[in-house]
């Protein structure tokens, strides 16, 4: 498996904990109109991390066989988010529309966290070899 494979399995297994966070949330405050929201964002999110991943996947594949490149879903990505303020403007009692859009940036996050721990891990090993 690739090490771009495993970022994206890494990074998956990171939005399934910080979904699992939101939802004890959910179940045990009294906020549950703002953890309703992360949960529909983050959700969602978790949508779009998966069709990015396969489009880079097959991006990354086709560039290797030196074939015409897929594009990359934009405007599916942008149809979920518009999705998600839809949902969340419609119920505004069970989700709340800015919580659900940090819960649609939460993929963008935790790659943007994980891309950084793995700089600090590869830069530590590097140091350790010399």
């Amino acid at each position: 498996m690739s090490e771009l494979q495993h970022s994206i399995r890494r990074q998956r297994k990171y939005l399934f904990y910080l979904l699992s966070l939101f939802f004890l949330g959910w179940g045990f405050t009294s906020a549950q109109s703002i953890y309703g929201g992360l949960i529909l964002g983050t959700v969602l999110s978790m949508c779009n991390h998966w069709l990015i991943s396969r489009r880079i996947l097959s991006f990354s594949f086709a560039v290797e066989g030196e074939q015409k490149p897929p594009r990359l879903g934009t405007s599916m990505r942008i149809a979920t988010a518009a999705l998600a303020a839809i949902i969340a403007l419609r119920n505004p009692e069970q989700f709340h529309i800015i919580s659900t859009t940090l819960g649609l940036m939460a993929a963008y996050a935790v790659i943007m966290i994980d891309f950084g721990i793995q700089h600090y891990i590869k830069r530590m090993n590097r140091k350790e070899v010399k």
